[in-house]
């Protein structure tokens, strides 16, 4: 009796116990950590896909003129603010003088002076050139005297010497002409020196444009070449972009783009690339473009700006594609899980181009008809056991 008691104590307990673990077992194959992991899978196709490139970048101005005094100096006066438009040849501002009006007052009369003897020097030439005219006259008359012996040989030189006397009378009067009309061009190169340092005084615009900065008040002293107002031409407005070089094969001046200013979200711009900078940024890898708008917004963007620019590179031929989420880099290698007749394995694989719709052209390790996983539910090994479902909670599909 004993016996059959202990038997039937058994019997309940591997009753109970047999239940549990069938259950526990099944509870792990089907939804604990032995079970198949969800994935979604995309077959692999061929498609022609237009590649997009995808940059940030700045506003800039293409030509910026600062605009300063060529000498030290305080400014009297600033006439605009940033945000006026100026037009070419307007006053922006000037410096203060100090005392170069009286020094050109001054050179002016130095000026008169010099030219008073200027005048002065050429009566002294032409005096001397009508004493020179007289005593030659005089020479000559004397010396057909002295042939007719009509006259002594000591008149007669007493002529001569008085012809010589004027010559050199003559020139010494021309050369005091010369020294009056240098000093007269010193003057005058004085003067219209002072005049342009004057002149240099006042800020003009050189371009039409915009103020894009005041850096100077009315008061303050500036150093020679240092800028007081900034003036941009907005028609010169561009993006400097900068694209991640792994991608940037096809890019090329004319290539049309797209500009969305970062403030405003969803409008979109017409724009091209101008030009690929031959000089890339080694720190960050990137490489450097000009971008231009097609048209001018109406309301101008704020240069230093930030822009999101997608730049359409030239379509490819049709190939094997497949989603950019598929692609899984695994021990240092890039590929796809792909799901063939014997189960998981990772397909290592050679990438073309990519556009910005999520496609990714493969150029070598997959063909059409593939199956490859394009989400997981968590990681994959080849070990895995995966189960297809249509789409998983919390991926967009």
């Amino acid at each position: 009796m004993k016996f059959l008691s202990v038997n039937r104590r058994v019997v309940a307990l591997l009753a109970v116990i047999v239940p549990l673990a069938v259950l526990l077992v099944y509870v792990a194959l089907r939804s604990g950590p032995l079970a198949p992991i969800p994935v979604t899978v995309n077959v692999v196709d061929e498609r022609a896909i237009t590649p997009s490139l995808f940059g940030i970048g700045t506003v800039e101005s293409r030509y910026t003129y600062r605009i300063g005094t060529t000498a030290a100096g305080r400014i009297k006066q600033v006439a605009v603010q940033v945000g006026d438009r100026v037009q070419q040849g307007q006053l922006l501002g000037e410096m203060d003088p100090v005392d170069l009006d009286d020094r050109i007052a001054a050179q002016g009369a130095a000026l008169k002076r010099a030219e008073s003897v200027v005048q002065a020097a050429e009566a002294q030439v032409r005096e001397a050139s009508a004493r020179k005219a007289y005593a030659e006259n005089q020479a000559n008359r004397y010396e057909q005297l002295l042939q007719a012996r009509t006259a002594s040989v000591e008149v007669v030189e007493g002529k001569r010497q008085e012809r010589q006397v004027t010559e050199a009378g003559l020139a010494a009067a021309r050369a005091n002409l010369d020294a009056a009309r240098q000093d007269l061009a010193r003057v005058r190169a004085d003067r219209e020196g002072l005049i342009r340092q004057r002149a240099n005084l006042r800020l003009i615009a050189p371009v039409g444009g915009l103020v894009a900065a005041r850096n100077a008040d009315p008061g303050t002293t500036v150093v020679a070449g240092q800028s007081v107002v900034e003036v941009i031409d907005p028609a010169t407005l561009w993006i400097h972009v900068r694209f991640d070089q792994l991608r940037v094969s096809g890019l090329r001046p004319g290539l049309p783009a797209q500009i969305v200013l970062r403030s405003r979200e969803g409008e979109r711009l017409a724009g091209r690339v101008l030009r690929v900078e031959p000089i890339a940024d080694a720190v960050t890898e990137e490489t450097l473009a000009k971008v231009t708008f097609a048209a001018l917004p109406k309301r101008l963007p704020s240069i230093g700006e930030l822009a999101e620019v997608t730049v359409a590179l030239p379509a490819v031929p049709a190939a094997p594609v497949v989603p950019n989420a598929s692609l899984q880099r695994v021990n240092g290698g890039l590929g796809v899980w792909r799901l063939d007749g014997e189960g998981l394995r990772f397909a290592p694989v050679q990438v073309g181009v990519a556009d910005l719709e999520g496609w990714t052209q493969i150029r070598q390790g997959l063909q059409s008809g593939d199956r490859v996983v394009v989400y997981s539910q968590r990681a994959l090994n080849s070990r895995s056991r995966v189960k297809v479902v249509e789409r998983l909670e919390g991926v967009a599909p």
